[in-house]
């Protein structure tokens, strides 16, 4: 069973909608900034891939990753030609840090955060009316879990239309980890590139309104063929080959697809060493022997590594791909990992091409793995 995408909306260091983002992608120019959000003397990694939206003075403020929520909701709604009253339409919200950066602006700074402005379904019923939401902390496969629960609701008869939206704002705490546990610092993030040294945080948010075939009013933008997933518990943060060729091939069972009908991969690709490797390896045992195979791009590569939220606004990306007929480059890539040799990694310009099914990773640490299908609308 296939469920119709029929609104999207996203919000990113290199673009304010979906359309944005993906020329920005197309165009190849780098994005990484100096660090705003904190001290940049208190870390060894300088860059970030933030959204430019704090005061001028510098300084942050809270709830940020609440508005950018609010934001793609109210525009992936309107996209799909729904009104704004979401109180019988569940709203399922995939997340890492939730507003961890308010709550560490209200330990240091006294910032006015109140309990209830932790939880993004307050503001969902204050703007929407939502009286059903979840919010998915599935660390960087989150919103990927939450498409697949939407399905599930759409095919148990549980709902006609579901909002799935994905939200992360840098934090402190967040930041100030992956700065001393990483061996090396990158001073940017490189998917799959022998120069790649590790991951960089990136700010956004991204919603898409996923409706019962045929039920839209509006133009159907692509179809969900199936969502699979997995958490192996392999590591607290290695990913496991096995635990991700699992999750692959469940996607496949539920879409009903094979490797040689995938177009375009678009790449969990943090950035990491372990992670490249690991998912390269991966890829090239399940296309082995599936004719030319698919072309593949990492977008992190330009919007810093969005969290909970990376892998919705990845697959939003692929969309407007395959609407387009065009595949983003991975920038940066000149050396690609000899894990990688003979996979379609887009160098240099975009790549044109006939794309009709895509295939999106996202993988989490703990082994929190999720990969979707999606086809395109002809």
């Amino acid at each position: 069973m296939t469920q119709d995408i029929t609104g999207m909306a996203a919000v990113a260091n290199i673009g304010a909608s979906p359309s944005e983002i993906f020329a920005a992608l197309c165009a190849g120019q780098e994005s990484r900034k100096p660090l705003k959000a904190f001290d940049p003397d208190k870390y060894r990694a300088a860059y970030a891939y933030e959204i430019d939206d704090r005061p001028e003075g510098g300084g942050d403020i809270p709830r940020r990753a609440t508005r950018w929520l609010t934001r793609v909701v109210r525009e992936a709604v309107a996209d799909a030609g729904l009104g704004e009253d979401l109180s019988q339409v569940p709203v399922l919200v995939g997340t890492t840090m939730r507003e961890q950066r308010s709550l560490e602006l209200w330990w240091r700074d006294d910032a006015d955060v109140a309990l209830e402005d932790l939880h993004f379904g307050t503001a969902l019923k204050a703007a929407f009316g939502a009286s059903t939401t979840y919010t998915f902390a599935n660390a960087c496969s989150a919103t990927l879990y939450a498409l697949g629960m939407a399905t599930d609701m759409i095919e148990l008869g549980m709902a006609d239309t579901v909002v799935v939206a994905g939200t992360d704002a840098a934090t402190e705490s967040g930041f100030g980890t992956l700065d001393r546990v990483q061996n090396d610092i990158p001073d940017a993030l490189r998917p799959f590139d022998a120069t790649h040294k590790g991951m960089l945080m990136g700010e956004g948010a991204a919603a898409v309104v996923v409706q019962r075939a045929g039920t839209g009013s509006r133009p159907v933008h692509a179809r969900v063929r199936g969502v699979g997933m997995n958490c192996d518990a392999h590591h607290a943060t290695a990913p496991d080959p096995d635990g991700i060729t699992r999750a692959v091939l469940d996607a496949y069972r539920r879409a009903g697809v094979r490797a040689q009908d995938i177009d375009l991969v678009m790449l969990h690709g943090s950035g990491t060493p372990l992670n490249d490797a690991t998912e390269s390896s991966v890829l090239r045992r399940i296309f082995d022997g599936a004719g030319p195979g698919p072309r593949m791009t990492a977008i992190k590569a330009m919007t810093g590594h969005t969290l909970g939220g990376s892998g919705l606004l990845s697959l939003v990306m692929a969309v407007l791909a395959m609407k387009e007929g065009a595949v983003p480059p991975v920038l940066g890539l000149a050396d690609p990992i000899p894990e990688a040799a003979g996979l379609g990694l887009v160098q240099g310009p975009p790549v044109s091409g006939d794309l009709a099914i895509a295939q999106i990773d996202a993988f989490g640490f703990g082994g929190i793995n999720a990969v979707a299908i999606v086809e395109a609308a002809r």
